[in-house]
């Protein structure tokens, strides 16, 4: 966990423009017209239309992804009741979650009201500006009436965060801890200490999931809420309990689960020693909880331990729930987000959990080995596929109970919005996993000993995109499975040293032998290079007995193009081979090459990456819009690269009168339109949008997209192999392992094509 001083933290918020939230027109506003259709008069016809026809609102305005983020500031954080003024920066930062996590546009409102009817009349008042409204840092026992009240009189979502969320997301992880540690939930002994909003919320939900309320005991400050205490509120009589015990230390004693929402240090160790077998333990009292995370864990082995903090294991975190709630409150049309919805958030999230963890979340807290298990009961907050689990759950819940105005139709298509709100056109990979999933073929792992290929061929076989086979030593890779916690259930491991055909390796050295006579190998030297993984793996795909090849690399990949031109061979309408790499940005699909095998290139080189590009764009269901990239401008430039650039060009639009290529140009120019169609109005661009970049050399290109995928401006598929006879890909042994996948389901599906077409993709 990154260290936070005081210093840090108000420069953070001072910097630039104060604060953390601003707001950005959507639409254009560069004219005079474009001003009258905003305000007057062209504003006048939606009103109108609205005033016909009320649900138009959600059509004509942003309220269906508007959400108020409101508070009186009388119970902030572990702040306490420091007023509307010096919560807001709270309430900014609750807006910026919402947005980051979901999409969804917020207004922070601070309201200088104690008063529970008064706050319920205002904010009841100013109801219909938003499509729902997140109450924030409340205190109890007012923050239940306020809420109830509210939810009752407005007809759009209302929750009070401070209680649901933190309800949801540990309601979430008591079931997979339950499920780790072997506990049915209607028969698990619960301790709540604290009594106040969350307390309520959570123990209320988790009697919904299954714990006997008999079974409860909850505590607040003067000790346990017995039936014999006359001092009690409602919400807590609700909870009285007539067991024999009067304080938390007696309470805990057998228990299988604790619950804390209180305050720091109030559990010891001995008290979390007598509880029963395998206990849970969710300290959530903030900054620090009711045990320290070292003191707990020392007690005993067989504890499953949280906290509310980042920095250590099972963090429960609110940040997993509400954006995504919201989202599928919102866009499912809610009237209100009621039980079902939240038991659907619930069960989303716990089954997240369960799945094999992105490389892209490990890497984002630095870890490579994350699964679900003790120290890993819920998903991690910068897990990308919250918005796409617990969203469309939610909404789903919205519909079975009921309160959906706007009935979902098509979930695949909810989904894809839902990945395209977020900023990044995924289509094109999703559309490449549908269509492997058709005819999943056989890929063949080079490295199926190494961590990350052995994660992304049991995830992929999991997703059903093909079907993989492992090369490599049997024992090593089962052990390397059970570390990582992977099923090898299906999965088929070759060990060529070993392998259980005898004569496998013969027949592949005397058909390599026999291709390569010529050329002065031998059979006894044939037979040699099939101990050689990638040969091996690259002649199953060659006689059929494996549709493709997905090789690690563990540096230049020159090697293994080698090998590649040798067993497979280039199609004979071209003398070289490339790859191309396909990066995802928020301003759209680029393909970019080549990425990986050409180190130089002259005239003939360069027009066979661009006709392969040319190709694969066209394969992806893309039109190419080709710049080929230089650093001179046509024909400001007579070194030898703008010349080797400049006469690939007249080729390719020779060879190809209607296809959109011109250069030699810089980047800038073939990224920016208007730029290039002001300057050199003559261009074969003009008025359109290059998507298309085709570099001089494996330098440039790599450089480009590295340096894009480095500065967080998009996410890529690669690299993409282009002009060999049958589907083998190359990529390192340490890409991500969605990365290995992405690239594993184009072998699989290039793999289905081929079968179809009976040639090689002309890609």
């Amino acid at each position: 966990m990154s260290t936070v001083t005081k210093e840090a933290a108000l420069e953070y918020h001072r910097q630039g423009k104060p604060g953390k939230i601003e707001v950005i027109p959507t639409k254009p506003y560069s004219t005079q017209h474009d001003l009258a259709l905003a305000y007057s008069p062209g504003v006048a016809y939606p009103c109108k239309e609205i005033e016909a026809k009320p649900a138009d609102v959600y059509e004509y305005t942003n309220k269906g992804n508007l959400v108020a983020v409101i508070s009186n500031g009388t119970a902030v954080l572990g702040l306490g009741d420091i007023g509307p003024l010096a919560g807001k920066p709270v309430m900014e930062g609750k807006a910026l979650l919402f947005k980051i996590f979901a999409g969804i546009d917020c207004f922070d409102i601070e309201v200088d009201e104690k008063d529970p009817k008064r706050f319920i009349d205002i904010v009841k008042a100013i109801s219909p500006t938003f499509g729902g409204i997140n109450l924030e840092d409340i205190k109890a026992p007012e923050c239940f009436e306020i809420e109830q009240r509210l939810k009752e009189e407005c007809d759009i979502p209302v929750m009070h965060d401070d209680q649901h969320g933190t309800a949801i997301i540990s309601a979430a992880g008591l079931l997979n801890a339950l499920e780790i540690q072997g506990k049915r939930i209607e028969d698990v002994l619960l301790v709540v200490n604290g009594a106040g909003a969350a307390a309520v919320s959570c123990t209320k939900l988790y009697i919904a999931l299954g714990v006997k309320k008999e079974n409860i005991v909850m505590c607040d400050s003067k000790g346990v809420i017995t039936t014999q205490r006359k001092d009690l509120n409602p919400q807590k009589a609700e909870f009285a309990t007539d067991r024999p015990v009067s304080t938390l230390a007696e309470a805990m004693k057998g228990a299988d689960v604790f619950l804390g929402l209180s305050v720091k240090d109030v559990v010891t160790t001995e008290m979390v020693q007598s509880m029963a077998e395998r206990p849970i333990v969710f300290a959530l009292a903030n900054p620090d909880p009711e045990i320290s995370f070292d003191k707990a864990m020392a007690s005993r082995p067989d504890l499953i331990f949280a906290t509310g903090r980042s920095d250590y294991p099972n963090q429960i975190n609110n940040v997993l729930g509400f954006p995504y709630i919201f989202r599928g409150a919102l866009d499912s049309g809610a009237t209100t987000i009621n039980e079902a919805m939240k038991l659907a958030a619930v069960r989303a999230i716990a089954a997240l959990a369960k799945e094999p963890v992105p490389t892209v979340v490990n890497a984002a807290y630095n870890m490579t080995d994350l699964k679900f298990g003790r120290d890993y009961i819920l998903p991690k907050p910068l897990d990308p596929r919250l918005l796409t689990r617990v969203a469309p759950a939610v909404a789903r819940g919205a519909m079975e109970s009921g309160v959906a105005r706007r009935p979902i139709a098509d979930w695949e298509e909810y989904c894809e919005r839902l990945r395209r709100l977020m900023g990044y056109d995924n289509k094109i990979t999703h559309r490449l996993y549908n269509e492997a999933k058709r005819h999943p073929k056989r890929v063949v792992f080079g490295e199926g000993n190494t961590d990350n290929m052995l994660k992304a061929a049991v995830m992929a076989h999991k997703e059903g995109v093909l079907i993989p086979v492992l090369l490599g030593n049997e024992e090593m890779i089962e052990k390397r499975a059970a570390r990582l916690g992977l099923d090898l259930t299906d999965v088929e491991i070759v060990n060529l040293r070993h392998d259980r055909e005898a004569d496998r390796r013969q027949r592949y050295a005397e058909l390599f032998a026999g291709k390569r006579q010529r050329e002065g190998i031998t059979e006894a030297e044939a037979l040699e290079k099939m101990y050689d993984r990638n040969y091996f793996g690259m002649m199953m795909v060659e006689t059929g007995d494996a549709d493709a090849f997905l090789a690690g690399t563990y540096s230049a990949a020159h090697s293994v193009g080698k090998i590649a031109k040798e067993v497979i061979g280039i199609r004979p309408s071209y003398d070289h081979f490339a790859t191309l790499h396909i990066v995802n940005t928020k301003r759209g699909t680029f393909f970019i090459s080549d990425t990986q095998v050409n180190k130089t290139v002259d005239e003939d080189t360069l027009v066979d990456i661009a006709r392969l590009t040319r190709n694969s764009v066209e394969y992806f269901s893309h039109d190419p819009v080709i710049a080929m990239v230089s650093y001179s401008n046509f024909g400001s430039g007579r070194e030898e690269e703008c010349l080797t650039v400049r006469k690939a060009v007249e080729r390719m639009q020779t060879m190809y009168p209607d296809l959109a290529i011109d250069g030699e140009m810089g980047l800038n120019y073939a990224l920016n339109s208007n730029l290039r169609d002001t300057i050199f109005p003559f261009n074969r661009l003009n008025g359109q949008e290059v998507n298309t970049l085709i570099f001089p050399n494996l330098s440039a290109a790599t450089t480009a997209f590295r340096t894009m995928l480095e500065m967080g401006l998009g996410d890529a598929i690669g690299p993409i192999q282009m002009g060999l006879n049958k589907p083998v890909h190359f990529i390192s042994v340490n890409a991500g392992v969605r990365d290995i996948i992405n690239l594993a389901t184009i072998a699989s599906l290039d793999a289905a094509v081929l079968e179809r077409n009976s040639t090689p993709i002309d890609k």
